[in-house]
């Protein structure tokens, strides 16, 4: 779910060109970029790709061929992915669940009413991302060349965190949680950009990448990073799903600018302390010390291994094999054309 902050980021959120991440390393929340892989790239009746033994192929097809995409932009990918979640994300793991749990049995009830657009709907709701599906997408992205790292606990805090310490140049990931935890640029629809069908309608829409830039949005908004915690925390995030029952962005955003904080809220009686059921430090403390570490490895680009691509994907996953010989060849060019970039991208900096 992430907090919802398209409201308040509105303002100072752009879109971005590809010949701006040129030459970039973006740090992209793995888990985020799966899920939209396994919601978007579906058969006509909603169900997702599958091999011949009925194991599930969306997540492979959409982490092969976008992220040469990627590359071929020239943009170097490093995928973030999640660890163990914090004990406090619990309730809104439930709460996922139990959506998902309904939308199965709605599912079952449009399939025997033949019902495709129902089925198509929630076909994608019910989308779940299992250890399997994990594992085979972070062998596919090491034999790909891509580096890839695991994060201690919330993914999104660890791309975050490689984008705040230099070793990225944003992170990249539908949700706004990486602002929170620190980021100082945030690439939305990276991996989904091109043409798209809006949910539930026959339009299709140009997605693009957009891009938010932590201190404009400070400095926009009038708020410390911390103050904008304090606002997600109104709202409701991953750690307090319900949030504060009545306060949406834009109040949540003029109680923080009043009273500088939740506490003083509290105390001035601006919001009612019986609605605090959550622990306010705790949940700040989870996105202003997240649990990270520092990579031991280089984030650099690898050579493909293509015995090993072709052996998983084909051999053992039935892809059509013209194109996945196509598309490393795709992935081998563009993976020397982004060193190439870089490069050059570094070489500039002393210029």
């Amino acid at each position: 779910m992430g907090v919802d902050l398209a409201d308040l980021t509105k303002e100072v959120k752009r879109e971005i060109s590809f010949a701006e991440l040129k030459g970039k390393k973006v740090s992209i929340d793995g888990y985020n970029a799966l899920y939209q892989f396994l919601a978007a790239i579906r058969q006509p009746d909603g169900t997702p790709l599958i091999d011949s033994q009925g194991r599930i192929t969306s997540h492979l097809s959409g982490l092969f061929y976008r992220t040469i995409n990627i590359l071929e932009e020239g943009i170097i990918p490093i995928y973030v992915f999640d660890g163990k979640p914090p004990e406090q994300k619990r309730e809104e793991i439930e709460r996922r669940k139990k959506i998902k749990e309904e939308a199965e049995k709605k599912l079952e009830r449009a399939k025997t009413e033949g019902k495709i657009e129902e089925m198509r709907k929630y076909s994608q709701v019910v989308v779940k991302l299992s250890n399997d599906m994990v594992s085979e997408s972070k062998r596919l992205l090491k034999i790909m060349g891509i580096p890839i790292v695991q994060a201690p606990s919330e993914g999104e805090a660890e791309a975050a965190y490689l984008n705040a310490i230099g070793l990225s140049w944003a992170s990249a990931s539908q949700d706004y949680d990486s602002l929170l935890f620190g980021a100082k640029r945030l690439v939305r629809n990276l991996t989904i950009t091109g043409k798209r069908k809006l949910p539930n309608k026959d339009i299709y829409v140009d997605i693009k990448p957009e891009l938010i830039e932590m201190d404009l949005l400070l400095k926009k908004l009038g708020i410390t990073r911390e103050q904008l915690i304090d606002i997600a925390i109104l709202i409701g995030t991953d750690y307090n799903p319900e949030g504060i029952k009545g306060i949406g962005p834009e109040r949540a955003l003029k109680i923080i600018k009043k009273y500088g904080k939740i506490e003083k809220a509290i105390e001035y009686g601006e919001i009612p302390k019986k609605d605090i059921t959550f622990n306010i430090d705790e949940i700040r403390n989870l996105f202003l010390k997240p649990q990270v570490i520092k990579p031991d490895e280089i984030l650099e680009l690898g050579e493909p291994n293509e015995k090993e691509i072709m052996d998983l994907l084909v051999n053992e996953h039935n892809f059509n094999e013209e194109r996945v010989k196509n598309g490393i060849q795709r992935l081998t060019k563009a993976i020397k054309e982004a060193k190439g970039a870089s490069r050059q991208t570094g070489l500039d900096q002393w210029f």
